[in-house]
């Protein structure tokens, strides 16, 4: 499969165009495999709900790495126990349950970061690095870290930092990234490109998005 890029979306192998309410919308076997599964797991498929835990899972835990840093897997688990409990009240596609969960994670990780009286910038900052100390592992090549992808993100302005997050790590369209935020689609999409340029900056490589998204959304 290909991977993201500064400019976008690469469109995978087996990608399938569908017509949906009269536009065009791509729908990847992974999403159509997802899709399916909510369906099953609302009628109470237990190895179904297997199935979308572990293909949203990981964007959700990079997501949360970014936003509350050592705690996301708490916060996960969290916003876990609600959409088990939400599920069969949620109504929509693939699409939209991975943008319904990160409204979840997102509500829970704000919920906690407010008991803390923390901000989302300061909950990573015991890991954002003094100066020059990150020039070791952003040269290009260089292999990254969970911890260290966190350490990237915590370095940009925090409504970038979101929809970079959204965008690429959780794997949400500017639509959904824009109900999950509250912020019309174009703001979104100056967010996080201007985010990605900025990670590009910091990691040294044209890959950015693939390889932050890749190591946030990986266990550490």
């Amino acid at each position: 499969m290909t991977c993201r890029t500064l400019l976008g979306v690469a469109r995978p192998v087996g990608e399938r165009i569908v017509r949906k309410t009269g536009r065009a919308q791509r729908v990847s076997p992974d999403d159509l495999a997802l899709g399916a599964a909510v369906a099953r797991a609302q009628d109470g498929d237990e190895a179904a709900f297997t199935v979308l835990y572990r293909s949203v899972q990981p964007g959700l835990l990079g997501y949360l790495r970014g936003t509350v840093a050592e705690r996301a897997e708490d916060v996960a688990a969290a916003a876990w126990r609600e959409i088990a409990r939400e599920l069969p009240r949620f109504r929509g596609d693939a699409h939209g349950f991975r943008g319904w969960t990160a409204g979840i994670a997102r509500r829970h990780a704000r919920g906690h970061l407010r008991r803390r009286g923390a901000s989302p910038r300061s909950a990573g900052s015991p890991l954002t690095p003094q100066a020059g100390e990150h020039i070791a592992y952003t040269l290009p090549g260089a292999a990254l870290s969970a911890a260290t992808a966190q350490t990237l993100i915590t370095r940009l302005p925090r409504a970038q930092a979101e929809a970079v997050l959204l965008r690429h790590v959780v794997r949400l369209d500017e639509a959904a990234v824009a109900r999950v935020m509250g912020r019309p689609s174009a703001v979104i999409r100056v967010l996080a490109r201007r985010g990605v340029r900025n990670l590009a900056r910091l990691l040294g490589t044209d890959d950015v998005t693939h390889e932050v998204a890749r190591t946030l959304g990986e266990p550490r």
